[in-house]
């Protein structure tokens, strides 16, 4: 395939991704979120795969490069998917294992 089909997927893939993420009601975000961190969970696998197994250095550096990207977006998609859990938790609810969580023989 070459390079002007290459990107002429790319930018579909874009447009077709954005339309789909924007049209996704806010109920729906944490769940996207989480099997997103799945999905890059084995995108990261696969570059140190791919990096393990290198043979040029280029190839090498492209592929840490991969295990940097996926790093950073794996734990950036916990860190976000961990805030939104925030949103739906009571803001006055008391923490496990403080008074008034458990049963009355637990408080004693």
């Amino acid at each position: 395939m070459g390079g002007i089909e290459l990107l002429t997927i790319t930018v579909l893939a874009v447009f077709v991704g954005f339309e789909v993420v924007s049209k996704v009601s806010s109920i729906l975000h944490t769940p996207l979120m989480s099997g997103a961190n799945a999905i890059h969970g084995i995108i990261l696998v696969g570059a140190i795969t791919v990096a393990g197994q290198a043979a040029d250095a280029w190839v090498l550096a492209v592929a840490l490069l991969a295990v940097v990207l996926a790093t950073a977006n794996l734990v950036g998609g916990f860190v976000v998917t961990d805030r939104m859990l925030e949103m739906f938790r009571g803001r006055n609810a008391p923490a496990a294992g403080e008074p008034g969580t458990g049963s009355r023989e637990a408080a004693r």
